[in-house]
């Protein structure tokens, strides 16, 4: 995906001043209380222009009046510029996308008995349905979505993540899934249609960026309430000074009724509501995140557990076989053979590691040819692997082999009534205490001995479960290695807690445990296991690579596959929470000030004790008036790239935090204002 940072291309810039003008229709106006209200006050000030124009004399020069009424229609401008820029840049990534979402032809499999090459027929990419099955060659763009289920490719996936080094997808485990738009560049692979037409993973993400499908997140909705309050507070303010001013005989005209109240309402974060959540969800996906909703960015910002698969995330994943350790009296030999046997359908990168090493300790390939010998006269039995047996084999000529973890081969011979050998047991406990992970072999129910695993930390990962523990979050490893090694791990790696041994129900309870404490968890996962845990999580990220059940699953798609992309996300949640927070406190703040310049001018004359309020020595009651309003509209595209890149985060703990924004937006929306507004008196005055 083509990124370009600019926040103001002329394109751009074009599409989003014609939409400012088409936003001002009450329609859709009315869907944000404040700016509405100032569209009334517009409306309202036009009408005092036309009535003066026809002869009325006591609400001011026409001039004046016309200054202010074209004032608070620019600050209508402003607020809706602010959102569509925001919408046009998603609407620009919109159409890069759907250049890649182009028509392709799609080689559809015609019959689903026995797949030819000749049963191929070309249809367009549009008439494809869930459960159709195609092929792809070198040189194909993938037609749509979907899962390999033979043979594997090299896929380039820049035009959907940016990224121009190619990946690998295979048929079986967790990197089976394919997303049409891409382009295979080598090999060959049989995919199977996982989502009906207009459903595709492309056509949600275009959706998303276009804003089509965005809704307001309940922080939004509850803010946007809390303005309106606001609102309606500050009319019962306003209407509040006319007896004050027929009192002290000073006639306030409309125009100053008015702009006192849309100076003193929240129009600010008003403007920048809109933009502001929509820039949020921009910036995920500039991360490469594709978010199913707004909430989802947001709860990330919350989030006080974030669970992490060891393999791949903690670790460089592609663990190899580095050692093989034979129980007493068991001939090397005899266990390379065992071992190459129960690897045979291990498609797993330690399982094709197992049979590399193997080679390389049967050089004259004695071994090889004996394995060849028996399966072309013997019909095996594959057992394959899962989360609950955790182990997997073959059956072959009356005789059990089987490989897996340390407890669940110690089971299998025990239950037989044989021994497991102490010494297997003290290689088990060196190898997973130095970080390994220990596979034991078994052939019909007795050990023959451990294949050593090995992977390594990623570098860096330490400090980022470090920033992470500085943001107050904790960190949990979940593997399905060992206790001795999950603790070598978790201690290396720096995380605050890990699960050993972990099944899909182990982590599902750990989520839950967390949630009933109050607690909000994210998790990272893209394999068929993850995806109950995925969407129990208040945060799930489903990797783009991963099988079609953990993405629907999950509520965010990381398009980079990067396991550690989690950090980036809650990164991003607590940057759209602050930056809305913040620009909230600099709002209100603002509106001191605007009090301070307005009311003091209008009654000082009348009421002289009210000298001391007039703390700004503004000119003139009109040029105080015209300089609020003034300032009122000119800072809303001042906070515009602010609403749109998102106040700076720093990991320092919450009270800093806190701290440092009241500071900043607090102090300085109430000093900010009492400074512009004099700078704009002055000019003002100059000119009246």
């Amino acid at each position: 995906m083509k990124k370009n940072n600019n926040l103001f291309q002329p394109e751009l810039m074009n599409e989003a001043l014609k939409q400012s003008f088409i936003k001002l229709n009450p329609a859709k106006m009315i869907l944000n209380p404040v700016m509405f209200m100032v569209w009334v006050g517009t409306l309202v000030m036009t009408g005092v222009c036309v009535w003066i124009a026809l002869g009325e004399g006591n609400q001011g020069s026409l001039v004046y009046n016309l200054i202010v009424t074209f004032v608070l229609f620019l600050t209508l401008l402003f607020a809706n510029f602010a959102e569509a820029i925001a919408e046009a840049r998603g609407k620009a990534q919109a159409d890069s996308l759907r250049k890649t979402r182009e028509e392709t032809p799609a080689k559809w499999v015609n019959h689903l008995g026995e797949l030819k090459i000749d049963e191929v027929t070309l249809i367009s990419s549009s008439q494809l349905k869930k459960g159709d099955i195609f092929i792809c060659e070198p040189g194909d763009i993938i037609p749509t979505d979907g899962e390999i289920i033979e043979g594997l490719a090299t896929i380039d996936e820049s035009a959907i993540t940016g990224e121009s080094a190619p990946v690998i997808r295979e048929a079986g485990g967790d990197k089976s899934s394919v997303t049409g738009g891409t382009k295979v560049l080598s090999d060959f692979i049989k995919v199977k249609v996982t989502t009906e037409p207009g459903e595709s993973f492309l056509d949600k993400m275009i959706a998303l960026v276009e804003g089509a499908s965005r809704q307001k997140t309940p922080n939004e909705i509850a803010l946007t309430i809390l303005l309106a309050g606001f609102t309606l507070v500050f009319i019962i303010v306003t209407i509040t000074l006319k007896p004050f001013g027929d009192y002290a005989n000073t006639p306030i005209t409309i125009a100053a009724f008015i702009s006192l109240f849309v100076c003193l309402i929240p129009t600010t974060i008003g403007g920048l509501l809109s933009a502001i959540g929509i820039a949020g969800m921009d910036r995920a996906l500039r991360a490469n995140v594709i978010t199913k909703s707004g909430k989802a960015v947001e709860t990330a910002g919350d989030v006080d557990v974030l669970l992490l698969d060891k393999t791949g995330t903690i670790t460089i994943g592609n663990r190899k076989a580095t050692h093989f350790h034979l129980a007493n009296g068991v001939e090397e030999k005899h266990f390379i053979k065992s071992v190459v046997l129960s690897s045979m359908a291990d498609e797993t990168p330690e399982g094709k590691s197992i049979i590399e090493l193997s080679e390389k300790i049967d050089e004259k390939s004695e071994v090889k040819n004996e394995i060849s010998l028996l399966t072309s006269h013997f019909s095996p039995t594959y057992i394959t692997f899962t989360a609950e047996t955790r182990c997997s084999g073959i059956d072959i000529e009356n005789t059990r082999i089987r490989k897996g973890a340390s407890d669940a081969i110690r089971k299998i011979v025990e239950k037989a009534g044989n021994l497991f050998p102490k010494e297997t047991y003290e290689i088990v406990k060196a190898i997973s205490s130095n970080g390994g992970t220990p596979l034991v072999v078994s052939e019909n129910e007795k050990v023959l001995g451990v294949v050593e695993l090995q992977d390594i930390i990623k570098p860096g990962i330490q400090e980022r479960f470090e920033r992470l523990r500085k943001m107050g979050i904790k960190t949990v490893m979940v593997t399905g290695d060992n206790p001795l090694t999950a603790k070598y791990i978790a201690e290396k790696a720096g995380v605050d807690d890990f699960i050993a041994e972990a099944k899909p129900e182990d982590k599902m309870n750990y989520i839950k445990k967390e949630q009933s404490e109050g607690r909000l968890v994210a998790m990272m996962g893209d394999g068929t296991n993850d995806a109950p845990a995925l969407a129990q999580a208040d945060v799930g990220v489903a990797m783009n690579s991963g099988t079609q059940a953990a993405k629907e699953a999950g509520n965010m798609v990381d398009l980079d596959n990067d396991p550690t992309k989690l950090i980036e996300v809650v990164e991003i949640g607590k940057q759209l929470l602050m930056t809305r927070g913040t620009l909230t406190t600099f709002s209100i703040a603002n509106d001191v000030a605007k009090y301070f310049a307005i009311v003091p001018a209008l009654f000082i004359t009348s009421i002289p004790a009210l000298q001391g309020l007039n703390i700004m020595k503004l000119h003139s009651p009109e040029t105080a008036i015209l300089s609020a309003v003034i300032f009122n509209a000119i800072i809303i595209p001042m906070l515009i790239p602010l609403a749109l890149k998102g106040v700076a985060y720093k990991p320092i703990g919450a009270s800093a935090l806190l701290r440092r924004n009241l500071l900043i937006y607090g102090l300085g929306g109430v000093l900010i204002p009492f400074i512009g507004i004099k700078i704009i008196d002055l000019i003002v005055a100059a000119f009246m």
